[in-house]
């Protein structure tokens, strides 16, 4: 259970709990701003009815084209909730490109690709729906039910969670308090790792050149890769240990550099050059990339990297079919996309 305190006269006194006065009014705030939770999503819909008979509260899609099933607890028990959101599941895992399209283009009276490209920026992935995930809001559950969802997402591979969502009240003003029962990132991990190949090792890593933003010249001469703006996006660079290989790519381009993780993520008033400089110290070429240094949540994040390997921009390498996604960073595990990069960055196998 969260518990929120105060400081008061050098005391930690407890904030009293409140009661959710409307689910609604939390299924609306969610489909609002899916950060609330941590989740980064576009809403294709609220009260998606299935072929059953169902209504699934939010209907979801992330930057990968994956789908989410947000399922608030209401009045139903724990088992009840979670069972349903299951039985949500084995709809959701059937619907095809062609039919989510449809789906979005009710909800949201806009085609899918428009609503992708307003939302995140990049076009819309040509295959949809290749995974699920399956969320269940709460205020609490009971021990026997979080036991449940953590033995699915354990045991057998299960993309659900549980994301607990509590009101506190102090002085009149109502406060919202969210938490996870387990980490998200890992269950999505672990849920992946039992339907797609092996792991290899190796990392694929966006290099995010952008004019006014950031420059790949800047990071390959100095060694760095970096993230900002979010902590969504920052956050994904402590994936990443020293010894780490990694493969970047710059979108619409292709691949342009191979190298070793030397340092692992710090904010960017902190990274060190491997001469032991720190960055603010240098002459970069985009130096706009230093923005918002006192700020965590906003400002760039960076890595150490021992370059291997590096191409301009002008001269990337890529094949039709490569592999590429919008994530920061992710798990690089297609085999003709690693063959390709083994052999045009002369990279060993990772072992």
């Amino acid at each position: 259970m969260t518990t929120l305190y105060k400081v008061a006269n050098g005391e930690l006194v407890p904030v009293r709990r409140k009661a959710l006065e409307s689910e609604d009014m939390l299924e609306g705030w969610i489909a609002k701003d899916p950060s609330l939770i941590g989740l980064d999503l576009l809403v294709i819909g609220r009260q998606i009815t299935t072929d059953f008979g169902g209504r699934i509260d939010i209907l979801g899609i992330d930057r990968d084209g994956n789908l989410y099933v947000l399922e608030l607890k209401r009045g139903m028990t724990p088992r009840d909730v979670v069972a349903q959101t299951l039985d949500y599941g084995s709809w959701v895992r059937d619907l095809s490109t062609r039919r989510i399209h449809e789906i979005a283009m009710a909800k949201l009276g806009k085609r899918l690709e428009e609503a992708f490209k307003d939302r995140f920026g990049a076009p819309l992935p040509e295959t949809l729906n290749s995974s699920h995930s399956l969320v269940v809001i709460a205020g609490e559950f009971d021990a026997s039910s979080k036991r449940i969802v953590e033995y699915l997402a354990e045991e057998h591979g299960v993309s659900i969670n549980t994301a607990f969502f509590n009101v506190f009240e102090e002085n009149g003003e109502k406060l919202l308090a969210t938490d996870w029962l387990m980490d998200q990132q890992e269950v999505v991990e672990r849920s992946e790792s039992k339907t797609k190949l092996p792991w290899s090792g190796e990392f694929y890593v966006n290099a995010g050149h952008e004019l006014g933003f950031r420059e790949w010249e800047d990071m390959r001469k100095y060694g760095f890769i970096s993230a900002g703006y979010k902590p969504f996006y920052s956050g994904r660079l402590y994936q990443l240990k020293q010894g780490d290989p990694i493969y970047v790519y710059q979108k619409g381009q292709g691949y342009i550099g191979y190298g070793i993780i030397r340092s692992p993520a710090v904010q960017s008033k902190d990274f060190l050059l491997d001469d032991g400089m720190p960055i603010n110290e240098v002459s970069l070429m985009e130096p706009a990339i230093l923005h918002d240094q006192d700020d965590p949540d906003v400002s760039e994040h960076m890595v150490g990297v021992d370059w291997k390997k590096t191409l301009p921009i002008s001269e990337a390498k890529t094949f039709s079919g490569a592999f590429a996604n919008q994530n920061v960073v992710c798990k690089l595990r297609d085999p003709a996309t690693l063959e390709f990069l083994r052999s045009e960055f002369e990279a060993p196998l990772s072992k």
